[in-house]
């Protein structure tokens, strides 16, 4: 597409992103000078009215999400015929490229990713909304490795990947609920399903189900259970396994019951394996043999409401913590080693008595009260000794970094990376980046144990309004509904053979988005049936006529000519040229103005002497 300009507000660049249903393109907002995306459906879908409907409407319900892992609507609009959605423009890659280019990735990427997308979608749900095409290509993940979905539209109906044996739209079939491939209802657990084959994608490179064709891919997530991924990639905790193939269970009740549930599963899969990283630092460090595991108990499969040790369903149980067992004591050689243990005891209190009483033990703490104390060794935060004391006790407390500023991320690394416990808090701020730090309630340098929480807040951009409807309004009213809300207006004023003057046409952004406060509304004002009075004032008597004439909604109805005796300034006129005009019954006009349709046109024109 060459560049063009959308409403006279878009500029559209260059094309970043192509489904089967829609291009993205880059672009940019003349009007607030920002950077954005801006997707455009094919034109084989300009006759699909269902289609069009469902890109507007579902455009407009995802421009309520508001959240740091989903990409931001801003408006929705057509011009001539073509339909757009304008986003955020987000600079980053899509997750597939990733995977494409890193798989597998280290398990603490994967579940971070992961859990961010779970967070976006939380939102989404709580919204009403199910997302329904989950996949790598609608994630983008940025330079400073935040997760963003996309694809709230379009993809909620149309999936990019068309299957047509059977002469039904599956979609995408990849990473499609066994619910959607037999035809029922998508819910948050469709979604919630689609990301655990994310998830497991990001972690084995693979995809747990491949078919001939796109019926056979979904026929397998109806009828076949997927490959444990510990059997791809043996460095896929047992725990992690477990949760991945919950969320990919068949049955959606055996699911997370909620995103929010998977994404605090996944938090807390995060949190245990820093912990265990810290008890055995030598796991995964790359010397030595890695620990040996357990053998996994045998499979089960259901018969008849039981079960049996037989068959292999692929699931992998959460074995319980194992329990050291106490072993009992020795018999051989019991006798004496108590009689060798209680000698031993013996021989020191009596050494002990005899440094006390030939004076050691006092010359001893003598040299060391005048003397050099004893000290921690340098670099133990917080260590003090009192005198008299034989030791020291080192301050584990961990000082609180600055985190204004930072992106949660950052925020959020930084905080587990001293073992404090991030506690993110959403605010709207005008001034504030979004997904930016605009404070914290415990200031930098401030002392806090191992575990404790730190609360910080996050920027989630400028307060979002939702846009009122004044298209058919009177102005005045207009103004009152959109100022009420905290919205800029800008009036825009031209005829209209269908709208009465001074009542509302069109407004841009559409009635129902939200945007931020402070944002502009541009309304259309009606002037009534008005039509453009022609450029003759200026003209030969004869030119003008002739342009009046061929003026649809005027008539001419009286040239006026003037003498010395009624114009002024009469020799600075040429003969026979056009002085003035008016419309009869009403006050003079100039060239361009409106004048209402039908009106009688008088000229004045100067006398040829």
């Amino acid at each position: 597409m060459q560049q063009k300009i959308l409403d006279g507000r878009y500029e559209l660049d260059r094309k970043i992103g192509e489904g089967g249903m829609a291009r993205v393109y880059a672009g940019r907002d003349l009007r607030l000078n920002r950077r954005v995306a801006i997707k455009i459906p094919h034109r084989h879908t300009s006759g699909d009215a269902d289609f069009l409907d469902r890109f507007r409407h579902e455009a407009q319900a995802a421009a309520i999400l508001a959240h740091p892992n989903i990409v931001d609507v801003y408006d929705v609009g057509q011009d001539g015929d073509i339909h757009y959605i304008v986003m955020e423009y987000v600079e980053g890659t899509d997750l597939k490229a990733v995977i494409n280019r890193e798989a597998p990735l280290p398990v603490a990427r994967a579940v971070e990713i992961a859990e961010q997308i779970a967070r976006g979608l939380a939102v989404a749900h709580r919204a009403g909304m199910v997302h329904r095409d989950i996949k790598p290509q609608n994630v983008i993940v940025t330079p400073d490795g935040q997760a963003r979905i996309t694809d709230f539209g379009v993809a909620k109906s149309h999936l990019s990947t068309a299957l047509t044996e059977t002469g039904v739209s599956f979609g995408t079939v990849d990473y499609i609920s066994p619910e959607q491939a037999q035809g029922r209802t998508a819910t948050p657990q469709s979604d919630i399903y689609a990301l655990g084959i994310v998830l497991y994608e990001m972690l084995t490179a693979r995809l747990p189900f491949k078919g001939d064709s796109a019926v056979a891919v979904a026929m397998k997530h109806v009828t076949e259970e997927p490959t444990p991924p510990r059997q791809i990639n043996p460095q896929i905790p047992i725990q992690l396994e477990a949760l991945i193939l919950r969320a990919l269970d068949k049955d959606p009740a055996r699911r997370p019951r909620s995103a929010t549930e998977f994404a605090d599963l996944l938090a807390g899969y995060a949190r245990i394996s820093q912990q265990d990283t810290l008890v055995n630092p030598s796991f995964n460090s790359g010397g030595g043999r890695p620990p040996q595991r357990a053998a996994a108990p045998p499979p089960t499969r259901q018969i008849g409401g039981g079960t049996a040790g037989t068959g292999n369903t692929g699931r992998v149980s959460i074995p319980p913590p194992r329990q050291t067992p106490a072993r009992a004591p020795r018999q051989e050689g019991l006798g004496c080693g108590i009689f060798l243990v209680g000698m031993l005891i013996l021989a020191g209190v009596l050494g002990v008595v005899l440094l006390f009483s030939t004076g050691a033990l006092n010359g001893l703490f003598g040299s060391l009260s005048g003397g050099a104390r004893p000290t921690m060794p340098a670099g133990v935060p917080g260590t003090t000794t009192a005198p008299g004391e034989p030791s020291a006790t080192p301050d584990l407390r961990i000082s609180v970094p600055t985190l204004v500023g930072m992106s949660d991320g950052e925020a959020q690394a930084e905080l587990l990376r001293l073992q404090l416990i991030p506690a993110p808090q959403q605010e709207n701020s005008a001034t504030v980046s979004q997904g930016l730090v605009i404070s914290q309630a415990v200031a930098p340098g401030d002392l806090l144990e191992p575990g404790q929480p730190v609360t910080y807040i996050v920027s989630v951009g400028p307060a979002l309004v939702s846009v009122p409807n004044v298209t058919k309004a009177r102005v005045e009213n207009a103004r009152a509904q959109l100022t009420d809300v905290g919205l800029q207006i800008t009036v825009i004023e031209e005829p209209s053979t269908s709208v009465d003057a001074g009542f509302v046409i069109a407004q841009s952004p559409s009635a129902g988005l939200r945007i931020a406060q402070g944002e502009t509304v541009t309304i259309r004002v009606s002037q009534g049936d008005m039509v453009r009075f022609p450029d003759v004032i200026g003209k030969t008597r004869a030119e003008a006529e002739a342009i009046i004439a061929a003026t649809p909604g005027m008539t001419l109805e009286f040239v006026d000519v003037q003498g010395r005796d009624r114009l002024i300034d009469f020799d600075t006129f040429a003969p026979g040229e056009v002085v003035s005009a008016l419309v009869k019954g009403g006050s003079g006009i100039s060239n361009g103005e409106l004048v209402p349709r039908g009106s009688l046109i008088i000229l004045g024109v100067r006398a040829e002497n």
